[in-house]
């Protein structure tokens, strides 16, 4: 649901954006503040662990020139996810495979029985960099930038069985796991402006990292969605 509602605000702002751009009264921004601020909605989709999380994006950005900006950015989400033996190294997954098989034999487990610790995520993200950007349009700001940054992750398990309450507590004995570790990737995206100090802003990146490494034995691709409202501030420097 949250996939398609995210699918939806594209089809809405992409075609405002570009019938702006089209517009025949379309022209270069003449103002362009030094600073500016964003603040909005924003998810983080995980697919290869199957983690999607809410929460929200706030931005800081000074610019020295009108084509690029430095800045701070920072996002929290949360969400939930199942930890499976797929997901686990080798070294892990298969232990807990053949521990499975023995209780099932000895009819401690149910035949069939799959193991599966959901947990629940918090996800904090926070890069420093540049951003380049367009403004050949006065209502539209086009701009890409590389993602660079830190993650940190909090997983709480929340395991329905013993055998997945033992599991659980092996991985995470104090209750939860946490880690920090980089990423990287790019992003860009599209401020619609409708007046030179206020503006909605649609974003997106795509970042890779290696969360839990000695409990995940792949990294991840992370797309990082947000949209919301941009504050143009200070002087012009056009």
């Amino acid at each position: 649901m949250q996939s398609v509602s995210a699918l939806r605000t594209l089809l809405i702002v992409v075609p405002i954006a570009l019938l702006l751009a089209a517009s025949p009264v379309a022209a270069q921004q003449t103002y362009v503040s030094q600073f500016d601020v964003f603040t909005g909605y924003a998810f983080l989709d995980s697919p290869h662990i199957k983690l999607f999380e809410n929460g929200f994006q706030a931005q800081f950005g000074y610019r020295p020139k009108p084509w690029y900006s430095l800045g701070f950015d920072y996002s929290r989400s949360t969400g939930d996810l199942v930890l499976t033996p797929d997901l686990l190294p080798t070294a892990l997954s298969q232990p807990i495979q053949g521990a499975i098989a023995q209780l099932i034999a000895a009819h401690q487990l149910p035949a069939g029985y799959a193991l599966a610790v959901s947990a629940h995520s918090t996800t904090q993200t926070f890069a420093v960099g540049p951003q380049l950007a367009y403004r050949h349009f006065s209502h539209l700001t086009l701009f890409i930038r590389p993602s660079l940054g830190a993650i940190h992750e909090e997983a709480v398990p929340h395991p329905a069985d013993a055998f997945a309450t033992s599991i659980a507590h092996e991985l995470a004995p104090s209750g939860k796991k946490t880690d920090w570790t980089g990423f990287y990737g790019f992003g860009g995206g599209i401020d619609i402006l409708f007046s030179k100090h206020v503006g909605i802003r649609t974003q997106a990146d795509l970042v890779y990292d290696h969360l839990f490494n000695d409990v995940l034995k792949d990294g991840r691709f992370t797309v990082r969605f947000s949209v919301g409202p941009c504050f143009n501030f200070g002087k012009n420097i056009k």
